[in-house]
């Protein structure tokens, strides 16, 4: 297929003849990137984002498209500026449909983009099984260094996992860097962490991904001489006992050591904060999903809690509680968590399990999802695959909540509603559907399982107050003795009330 080297190219590699009308619409389509992070319509923060404090503070950090280190004259130095990072994207298609291999790689272009990246071209093979020496086979590996010097790209990044020794031969054929998917992920999540936990996380992650992937000889990784007196070796030269790689990889061990052990030291101030709601009997509601499928704009809806909400993927790392009320004035929590992904790179699983056990620990899921996504149904396949990494998560009650509903096709939400009958459409930009999703969230939340009749005396208004904002009340009347309350609570205050109960005069 002969197409131009634009920076809008995306070639397809071996199609099969019938459906080279198809693979044509996948090519424009992947560029388009329509549904995808990096294209929506009025993509910015509605007035219901609240104060959006940490947008100026991502937006400082953002490059910018357009700019360039090259030099027209090498001695007007002052006039250097900088650009982004040119890639090409190498896919895959070796199973499912052609639609699947387009939305994984419109996927990986905007992670590529949210990366800080410019995408200027890639290339999908059809192929049964990755070739276990550089990926792509030796002819096609060719093929891609010629493609890269063509439109003078700096990193080549692979949609998927390669091992070490795939990286290094391809890196050999085509002469520029190259990052497979997990790296790139890793990269937007050590940009986007905020927090010190969050940080220790994403830095744990990284270092596991590194370990096996280090490399390197010569000089720098020469061997230790030992008691030889050959080649001026002998005296003076005795090593500790280590290679240089050896060094490497213990002090990535020790780090990495170290690393858990804080994360460890920050869990007991969540489970802290965690029991504290228990102990007042307050449910949590843990709101979970893909990338951005607006958890975080679905958040503000409800609270109001001015979380940063940005068109791009894992924007949020940084779990946030906030409290909410129901109509009958019942407190809970709404948690906004991490998004999640295809092919989650299994070290951030491992890395975030503090965090993510607070949709363990919730009361009622709230999966978000992306109606007006290519393909809504991946997207909740991919995110039941994470919970189900993370013990208990499974067993946590789940609303389905179809959001982005003003995207979405009409008949993209028949069948997801056809698929979760109970399922809540909602947009959390325009706010339809909102009210319906907090009856739903009403109905589900778990009530108070104690009941209670009892005459509490006035000097103990506190207590009628915990009841009125932590209880139900069937009724409530004030007699000389006190206010008797007829109520359902928990059994924690159930057990304070009687305790403080006067007898009522017949």
């Amino acid at each position: 297929m002969n197409r131009d080297p634009s920076p809008s190219a995306v070639r397809t590699e071996d199609p099969p003849r019938s459906e080279d009308a198809a693979v044509e619409a996948v090519i424009e389509r992947i560029l388009a990137r329509a549904g995808t992070a990096l294209h929506t319509e009025d993509a910015g923060p509605s007035r219901h984002d609240g104060d959006q404090l940490d947008a100026e503070e991502r937006s400082a950090l953002r490059r910018i498209a357009g700019l360039s280190t090259e030099l027209e004259d090498v001695t007007e130095v002052e006039y250097r500026q900088l650009r982004l990072e040119r890639v090409v994207l190498v896919g895959l298609w070796t199973s499912g449909s052609v639609h699947d291999a387009e939305v994984s790689l419109r996927e990986l272009a905007a992670l590529a983009e949210t990366a800080g990246s410019q995408v200027l071209d890639g290339l999908l093979q059809r192929r049964a099984h990755p070739d276990p020496g550089t990926y792509l086979g030796s002819g096609k590996a060719a093929e891609l260094a010629d493609l890269v010097a063509a439109c003078g790209a700096d990193t080549v990044v692979v949609d998927g996992e390669l091992s070490p020794s795939q990286r290094r031969a391809l890196e050999d054929v085509v002469k520029v860097k190259v990052v497979d998917r997990t790296a790139l992920i890793l990269d937007i999540f050590a940009q986007h962490a905020k927090s010190r936990e969050g940080k220790a996380q994403v830095e744990l992650a990284q270092l596991e991904y590194l370990l096996p992937r280090l490399r390197g000889w010569g000089e720098s990784m020469s061997r230790q001489a030992g008691g030889r007196v050959a080649a001026g070796a002998g005296i003076g030269s005795r090593g500790p006992g280590e290679t240089k790689i050896e060094l490497d990889r213990r002090r990535i061990r020790t780090r990495m050591a170290k690393l858990r052990r804080e994360i460890a030291a920050m869990a007991p101030a969540r489970a802290t904060k965690r029991s504290s709601r228990r102990r007042k009997a307050i449910p949590s509601v843990a709101i979970a999903g893909y990338t951005n499928a607006g958890k975080s704009s679905l958040l503000n809806r409800l609270t109001g809690a001015g979380v940063l909400v940005e068109n791009a993927l894992f924007a949020t790392l940084d779990p946030t509680v906030r409290r909410a009320e129901t109509a009958d004035g019942r407190v809970y929590t709404l948690t906004d968590t991490v998004g999640f992904v295809r092919s989650l790179p299994h070290q951030l699983v491992e890395a975030f399990r503090s965090t993510l056990e607070e949709v363990a620990e919730s009361d009622l899921l709230l999966h978000v999802v992306d109606a007006a996504h290519p393909d809504p149904e991946g997207q909740i396949a991919a995110v039941h695959a994470v919970l189900a990494d993370i013990p208990g998560a499974r067993e946590v009650p789940e609303l389905v909540v179809l959001n982005k509903a003003d995207l979405a096709e009409p008949e993209t939400l028949a069948r997801l509603r056809s698929r979760h009958p109970d399922a809540v459409v909602v947009s959390a930009r325009t706010g339809e559907g909102l009210e319906t999703l907090r009856l739903a969230i009403e109905d589900r939340l778990p009530r108070p399982g104690v009941a209670v009749d009892v005459v509490i005396p006035y000097e103990r208004g506190d207590l009628v107050s915990r009841v009125h904002h932590d209880g139900e009340i069937t009724s409530a009347e004030h007699v000389p003795e006190g206010t008797a309350l007829r109520a359902r609570v928990s059994e924690a205050l159930a057990a304070e009330l009687r305790a403080a109960a006067v007898p009522r005069a017949s």
